[in-house]
């Protein structure tokens, strides 16, 4: 590892009574593919969390901006491995976890949405709509051009303003208020308020770790490192970009290091 200051920070976070490892699965686990079904984890980085899964004390996590069912489908994680999807709207934190029920109003916001971003994606090869339980999702990183993707953004950005415009008080408008994030050539639409920030709460809570250990690639993942405590938590950031993460590798070829490094010093 060439940082010594991260192989520090991961040799004093590994010795931790209770510690929490939690990745984002594409550009960390995988590589950045065109296509989200095509995307797999690097063997390597699939056995070194699956290493740390059998570990006492150790509690593993995947937390990321897919809808649940996409990201079971693709990292295949471990059986115990704890999920955060849809960027924490969708949580299976054990056998008996509940699915995301939306109400009636969330429904027809959520179709709402999909119709502006379907007749945005229309106008634009290449593009899509991707479905997610609580949101709707512009992917434009096909398009043809830069300006092409920049222009689609916007579009779908003034749609959804007037759209929001409708929305009002339960039952004014027959609309709920819904949130718009951007990601890495995404414009993502939800209707339930979450972020990874959020999830990873959760997961502390839930695993009553002593410490955490948070890797992620996309400006998504901001909201998880801001929440992280320096002077007890581990945030890398994988690739390029501005971040809060204390520390940065250069992508996901070298996240099965930061694994094996944080195995090779539990005790």
């Amino acid at each position: 590892m060439t940082d010594p200051r991260l192989a520090t920070a991961l040799r004093q976070f590994a010795t931790r009574g209770s510690i929490l490892v939690a990745l984002d699965f594409d550009g960390v686990m995988a590589e950045l593919v065109d296509r989200a079904e095509n995307a797999r984890p690097l063997p390597e980085n699939a056995a070194a969390l699956t290493a740390l899964a059998g570990l006492p004390g150790v509690h593993t996590a995947l937390v990321s901006g897919r809808a649940l069912d996409s990201l079971v489908a693709v990292a295949s994680p471990p059986e115990s491995a704890l999920l955060i999807g849809s960027h924490g709207a969708e949580r299976r934190l054990g056998p008996e976890a509940p699915p995301l029920e939306l109400d009636e109003e969330q429904t027809r916001t959520l179709a709402a949405v999909g119709h502006v971003l379907e007749a945005v994606a229309t106008r634009y090869p290449d593009s899509w709509v991707e479905s997610k339980p609580a949101a709707r999702v512009l992917q434009v990183r096909l398009a043809r051009s830069e300006q092409a993707r920049r222009r689609a953004v916007s579009e779908a950005e003034e749609a959804l303003r007037e759209l929001a415009g409708q929305t009002g008080q339960p039952g004014q408008s027959g609309l709920a208020p819904f949130f718009v994030g951007h990601g890495k050539d995404v414009l993502e639409v939800a209707v339930v308020r979450a972020d990874k920030g959020q999830g990873l709460d959760l997961l502390r809570s839930a695993t009553g770790a002593d410490a955490v250990l948070f890797a992620g690639d996309d400006v998504t993942d901001e909201t998880g490192f801001a929440r992280l405590d320096p002077s007890r938590d581990v945030s890398v950031k994988v690739g390029p970009g501005e971040t809060a993460a204390q520390f940065r590798i250069g992508g996901p070829a070298d996240v099965a290091t930061v694994l094996e490094a944080v195995r090779s010093w539990r005790p």
